[in-house]
């Protein structure tokens, strides 16, 4: 589960999941949300292999979510099916997704940046939580 809220000239993003894979999935797809007004259009056409290193949780997902919007900006790429495991050494991810296509993806927000501003990945009672602002 993920929503986004209004924070002053910027976008925040909660997410919660019962473990850290789904976290980090949800945040992905929290993150593709911000970014065009239809994440179910996208298809699964391609397929990539993500891992990034790190061993924080905090970090660990926010440079998840740069790696991410760093696809998204050089090779405008779409990703919106993720296959996740966060281990000791950092994550792995298999994502799939399909290239941007203006016309069908409805792009919304241009997203500058993922701050550290209020950035929290912690457990709760039923799983995880991650809060975070997304500077648009």
């Amino acid at each position: 589960m993920y929503e986004t809220f209004e924070h002053t000239a910027d976008l925040g993003l909660l997410v919660e999941a019962a473990d850290l894979d789904s976290l980090f999935a949800e945040a992905a797809r929290g993150l593709l949300s911000i970014l065009i007004e239809n994440p179910a259009a996208v298809l699964p056409n391609c397929e990539v292999t993500i891992e990034v290193p790190g061993t924080e949780r905090d970090y660990l997902l926010f440079d998840w979510l740069n790696e991410l919007l760093y696809r998204y900006e050089t090779e405008h790429l779409l990703l919106s099916q993720f296959d996740v495991s966060v281990g000791a050494k950092g994550v792995t991810a298999i994502a799939r997704g399909e290239p941007l296509d203006a016309k069908r993806h409805e792009p919304t927000h241009e997203v500058k940046a993922i701050t550290y501003h209020e950035f929290v990945v912690k457990q709760i009672a039923n799983g995880w939580q991650a809060k975070l602002i997304v500077d648009i």
